[in-house]
């Protein structure tokens, strides 16, 4: 396993198989509030993801034992004037939109509390892993903001319109158990196993092809919300992107040849 680090408060480890990477939230004194400096440092550490094309699968994690992330940094805001929340505001933006555009799937491996921003984060990823002890809500108006990490949007695409209002008006915290049976999460696996669930999935999805697990995600994404037909020309694009591809010509002759397919990823 290699690691990265990207700034002093994230990590990026790439798995022996170099297919599976991790991205890890590495700011334990604060329990990963994310601050400027950090926001800054989850962009980079996307981007570069997203242009490895060895990455076929990202999970993102936590270092902090009781805490995935408690989200923004309110102890730096609490000095900003008006001018500084401006001039912060597409920095923080980016962090998130750089986890939502990961072009490869996204899994979020969840502990403790993910509240506001930190549940954001994984709202982010395509799938949600979260242990026992998770305690996830976004609590913004609170505090007299609103859900600014794409929450208002991600949510109800969960849960639907009613629920994610109630949720979101009301800032209360779920535990575990409400937010897997209302939908806020994905998967619910014993206290201190999200970590090792989360990249075992990782694994399973890394597996399939590079291109074809990209062209997936594109589809899925770009399809939400679209009306049948639009959405149909989304998947049928992105179809038409992998059926001529060296990973469409490998996995076709592996099957016939009952061998595992090694992927060319092109």
């Amino acid at each position: 396993m290699s690691e990265e680090r990207f700034g002093e408060f994230v990590l990026v480890r790439r798995h022996e198989s170099g297919h599976v990477a991790e991205l890890v939230l590495d700011r334990p004194k604060a329990m990963n509030a994310v601050s400027s400096e950090m926001a800054r440092s989850i962009s980079g550490a996307c981007a570069a993801l997203g242009a490895d094309r060895d990455v076929r699968a990202v999970v993102l994690t936590s270092t902090h034992e009781r805490a995935f992330c408690v989200g923004a940094d309110l102890k730096e805001r609490n000095s900003f004037t008006d001018a500084d929340l401006m001039r912060q505001r597409p920095v923080t933006r980016g962090a998130y939109t750089a986890v939502l555009e990961l072009p490869v799937p996204a899994i979020a491996a969840v502990h403790g509390f993910a509240l506001g921003g930190g549940f954001e984060l994984a709202l982010s990823c395509d799938v949600i892993v979260a242990d026992r002890t998770a305690v996830v809500g976004l609590p913004e108006v609170s505090v007299g903001v609103i859900p600014g990490g794409g929450g208002t949007q991600l949510l109800p695409r969960r849960v639907g319109a009613a629920r994610a209002a109630e949720l979101i008006f009301t800032g209360r915290r779920l535990e575990a158990g409400e937010a897997r049976e209302l939908g806020l999460v994905d998967q619910l696996v014993e206290e201190g196993r999200d970590r090792e669930e989360a990249l075992a999935l990782a694994a399973r999805i890394a597996a399939n092809s590079p291109v074809g697990l990209r062209a997936a995600k594109r589809a899925l994404r770009l399809g939400q919300g679209l009306d049948l037909r639009a959405g149909l020309e989304v998947e049928d694009a992105a179809w038409r992107s992998v059926a001529f591809s060296g990973d469409r010509a490998e996995g076709v002759a592996a099957f016939n040849e009952k061998r595992k397919p090694q992927w060319p990823g092109e």
